[in-house]
């Protein structure tokens, strides 16, 4: 008797339980109608703690600050004119790309599309023969540096800018990817082949299923198991090349230099640190060590036997050195680095128009759009099993207010809206392929490593000198997963949000 009284009282603590959860749904502000409850048409919102940080990636608070020149211009080239801009928080690589890094993204594409696409395969390869002069004996490195697990840490080179959006792309689908699988929407499926490959739109659109998870999402109307959305909240947004405005940003970190409980900046910084000199200037045991990888002066890389300036007659290993303000290594030295905008000198006419342009500044857009069918679907995925796109007409945006072109890259800077005109090949080397290179590299003087500094390389070419790393877009508050919104007053006055019950 006692058994059954326990049994039914069990019951009866179960059954309010339900029903006390069943009655507290979160309900729309603006309808009063529940969220995830199948009895109200089962709209679903799911918990959602904010963007998480993805692999290797710091989170760079933005703001304002003095894009440009800090310096004295001895080149007197005029590309890098001082002007205000501000650039919305977003994240960035802690450390350059490595070869091991690398390696890993051409064993994938070996894997998945050798057999039916080998030239994906060799697109990818980095240009080892970068390493070759006509005057120097290093051969090795030809053969060596990409390849051998003494320098899995090191920065990869030789990759064009072509080559690293490239690897941004497959980067985004394999994080994306491990984050359904560890939420249990995908099981793992090694066995990916030719189009048959977990891509992130592809998976949006419903044109790639993979294999179901079991502990995965449930459909609030059927309770089945269901594909995960972007509204959900669980991927990423992509791995892109930072602008060069965010790599100018996040290198300066002129956090360090703002004064507590003040918008004040203290001073300007020529370097990723404080200070003119290229060495640790605070007492300690680090006192005197180098802060950077250059060229200290004509033939000297490294320094003596027996007390190396800064350890590395080539690149170092990409967590070398003291990291910046924001936790990056290497912003300046080791290697240049790729960064997403065409290059163009800083003329007074893109100085009048900048007032207009003074938000997360860019130069590079080619508007594209997924080529749709009749219905107006995206049409299936190519044979790599990535969604179509194709460049949006000028006569398709003539009527809108915010822009009439899809190329832009040459927009007040060459075009025929504008007194500029790029003479190349006879008065000028710079082109609509042109892209920004930022940051000196282990080949340089201290000159470059200042992050105003700016100079150029086509896309499809690549240097022993110049590496990458990834950025990506912060969706959400500007100080993180922390943010409330209130901060502009004391917490005492801000707007707590309450969640209704119905």
């Amino acid at each position: 008797m006692k058994q059954l009284l326990k049994v039914s009282l069990f019951a009866f603590l179960a059954l309010l339980v339900f029903d006390s959860c069943k009655k507290s749904k979160e309900a729309s502000e603006t309808t009063g109608w529940n969220y995830n409850d199948a009895e109200w048409g089962g709209f679903e919102k799911l918990e959602h703690k904010g963007q998480i940080d993805g692999p290797n990636l710091v989170l760079v608070q933005g703001g304002t600050f003095t894009m440009g020149v800090v310096d004295q211009d001895v080149l007197f080239r005029y590309n890098n004119i001082p002007r205000r801009v501000t650039v919305s928080s977003f994240y960035m690589d802690e450390t350059e790309v490595a070869n091991i890094d690398y390696r890993e993204y051409m064993w994938w594409l070996q894997r998945v599309f050798a057999q039916s696409y080998p030239e994906v395969y060799f697109k990818a390869v980095p240009d080892s023969l970068v390493w070759r002069e006509e005057l120097a004996y290093n051969e090795p490195f030809v053969e060596t540096y990409f390849r051998h697990a003494s320098y899995n840490d090191y920065p990869v080179v030789g990759v064009s800018w072509l080559q690293a959006n490239d690897y941004s792309k497959w980067r985004t689908d394999r994080v994306n990817e491990m984050l359904l699988i560890k939420k249990g929407v995908l099981q793992n499926n090694p066995e990916q082949q030719d189009e048959d490959n977990f891509n992130t739109e592809a998976y949006l659109v419903g044109q790639y299923e993979g294999i179901m998870g079991e502990k995965g999402l449930k459909d609030a109307t059927t309770g089945e198991p269901r594909r995960a959305r972007f509204e959900d909240g669980i991927m990423l947004p992509s791995y892109r090349l930072p602008t060069e405005a965010e790599w100018e940003y996040a290198a300066v970190a002129l956090q360090g230099k703002q004064q507590l409980k003040d918008e004040r900046i203290s001073d300007r910084r020529m370097y990723p640190w404080d200070g003119t000199s290229m060495r640790y200037q605070r007492r300690g045991k680090y006192q005197g060590e180098m802060l950077a990888n250059f060229k200290r002066g004509r033939g000297d890389y490294m320094g003596m036997a027996g007390r190396l300036n800064d350890n590395a007659h080539i690149t170092a290993p990409v967590r070398s050195y003291m990291p910046n303000d924001f936790g990056l290594f290497n912003m300046a030295g080791n290697v240049s680095e790729w960064v997403l905008d065409v290059y163009r000198p800083l003329t007074s006419l893109a100085l009048e128009d900048a007032e207009n342009h003074d938000l997360n500044p860019f130069r590079g857009h080619v508007f594209e759009q997924r080529v749709l069918d009749e219905e107006g679907k995206p049409v299936e995925k190519d044979s790599l099993g990535r969604i179509r796109y194709e460049p949006i007409r000028d006569e398709d945006v003539a009527e809108r207010m915010n822009y009439k072109r899809a190329n832009v890259v040459d927009y007040l800077d060459g075009d025929k809206e504008s007194e500029v005109f790029y003479n190349y090949g006879v008065s000028t080397l710079i082109n609509d392929k042109s892209r920004v290179v930022k940051g000196g590299s282990w080949a340089d003087r201290a000159y470059y490593m200042a992050p105003g500094n700016r100079r150029f390389l086509d896309e499809d070419r690549s240097a022993k000198t110049i590496g990458f790393r990834c950025a990506m877009t912060r969706m959400g508050g500007p100080q993180g997963n922390d943010d409330t919104g209130g901060h502009q007053f004391p917490k005492r006055y801000a707007k707590k949000k309450k969640k209704r019950k119905y």
